[in-house]
């Protein structure tokens, strides 16, 4: 049995074979654009909420006064992820607290400026430059110091966390 196929029907069938082809490559050109474009949306935005969060809790989590200190510091810890949170508050409460109250220290942070060193939708490193102001009992005139951070953020439950902190 030969199966009859007319040369017109081929080139037709071919032509609706072809413009479904590129149909659906231009889909899936607009899809992959499209999500392209909003990861760069979002690690933009990222690149923006990054900073204000880093800039705040470094300022919260090095600045104290030995007065409020107990409650300070710890308020802070709620910015930090799990691990250095824990990390943090080990410090505070091993040296820091007892170190501030003896020596009636009051540090005041201020960042000066910030730069993004990378950024994606969930994690960003940000570089901090610091002034801290620090006055003690022993040493009332305050003393001025300049530092610079390298913080890890993660942005967990829609919320800007620090996942370390190094001084560099």
């Amino acid at each position: 049995m030969k199966i009859a196929v007319k040369k017109g029907n081929l080139t037709r069938q071919l032509a609706v074979g072809l413009g479904g082809i590129v149909v659906v490559a231009l889909i899936v050109a607009n899809v992959l654009l499209g999500l392209a474009y909003m990861h760069d949306r979002q690690s933009e935005q990222a690149r923006t909420d990054a900073v204000a969060a880093a800039s705040s809790e470094a300022e919260a989590m090095l600045g104290y006064d030995f007065n409020t200190v107990d409650k300070s510091l710890p308020k802070a810890a709620d910015g930090l992820t799990g691990d250095f949170r824990g990390q943090y508050m080990n410090l505070v409460n091993g040296t820091i607290i007892p170190g501030a109250k003896e020596k009636q220290l009051t540090v005041k942070v201020s960042v000066q400026g910030a730069a993004v060193v990378d950024a994606r939708p969930s994690d960003a490193t940000v570089l901090l430059f610091l002034n801290q102001v620090t006055t003690s009992k022993d040493s009332p005139k305050a003393a001025t110091t300049g530092s610079r951070v390298r913080v890890q953020m993660s942005k967990v439950d829609g919320r800007w966390l620090v996942s370390n902190l190094t001084p560099i």
